[in-house]
């Protein structure tokens, strides 16, 4: 694994179709850093999430520091969990950036697949269908694949929601193993009482940014009142995004 780099964000905003999801956002993750990502619903989280991947493209501003380091953990709902596919094969796509779409993965890229597996407490299950687990097992699976990425930076949007606690806390492990192993990790989270006793580090997001640094500050009282006002005041279609410094 290389070192992860400062990730920056400079007057970031992204929008959809110019309606604001991140508005204006600045500033840094530092390498090795362990963020919680929380705001109410329709804050921006998932869509900061997507951006720091490249998977969305800013309307203005820029991220710095991202590209070519970043390992994405989706919400488990938006994954379609039908296809036919083996345990094994799903965690196999964890090679992709080793091996590229056609060439044959080795039986040593197999090997740390059904390692991964065991890590996570998948042990023997290579040839199940992925449609047949559990929540809390498919997300498991969701991680083993994170361990071959084997990336510098890790992005999770919410990787512990509707879990059982024993694999929420496993799971909870391994992110804080990361944490130890020097890689950033960035995790959008709604409980924050989980997020102000594992997460060193938090940012406050309700499109805007309302605190971002020690979680005991940026999830102030004063802080966390402003963003539910904000997110009361939003209507469904939101002012197209103009700069600040706009005439």
């Amino acid at each position: 694994m290389m070192r992860p780099a400062e990730i920056r964000l400079t007057d970031l905003t992204v929008s959809y179709g110019r309606r604001p999801a991140v508005h204006h956002l600045s500033g840094r993750f530092a390498p090795g850093s362990l963020t919680a990502v929380v705001g109410p619903n329709g804050a921006g989280k998932s869509t900061l999430l997507r951006t720091l991947a490249g998977l969305q493209q800013p309307e203005s501003g820029r991220v710095e520091g991202a590209a070519g380091q970043v390992a994405l953990l989706p919400q488990a709902v938006a994954l379609d969990r039908a296809f036919p596919i083996a345990c094994l094969d799903l965690v196999l796509f964890g090679l992709w950036g080793e091996s590229g779409a056609f060439r044959a993965v080795t039986r040593a890229g197999r090997e740390r697949a059904r390692a991964a597996l065991a890590a996570v407490g998948l042990g023997g299950f290579e040839a199940r269908p992925v449609g047949s687990l559990s929540t809390g097992q498919f997300q498991r699976l969701l991680f083993a694949r994170l361990l071959l990425q084997d990336a510098p930076v890790i992005l999770l949007d919410e990787p512990f929601n509707a879990l059982d606690a024993r694999t929420a806390a496993d799971l909870l492990a391994m992110v804080h193993r990361w944490h130890g192993e020097g890689r950033t990790v960035i995790a959008v989270l709604h409980d924050l009482e989980l997020v102000q006793r594992e997460f060193p580090e938090a940012l406050l997001l309700a499109r805007d940014c309302l605190g971002w640094g020690p979680t005991e500050a940026a999830l102030s009282a004063a802080n966390r009142l402003q963003a539910r006002r904000m997110a009361e005041a939003w209507m469904a279609g939101p002012e197209l995004c103009q700069r600040r410094d706009a005439a």
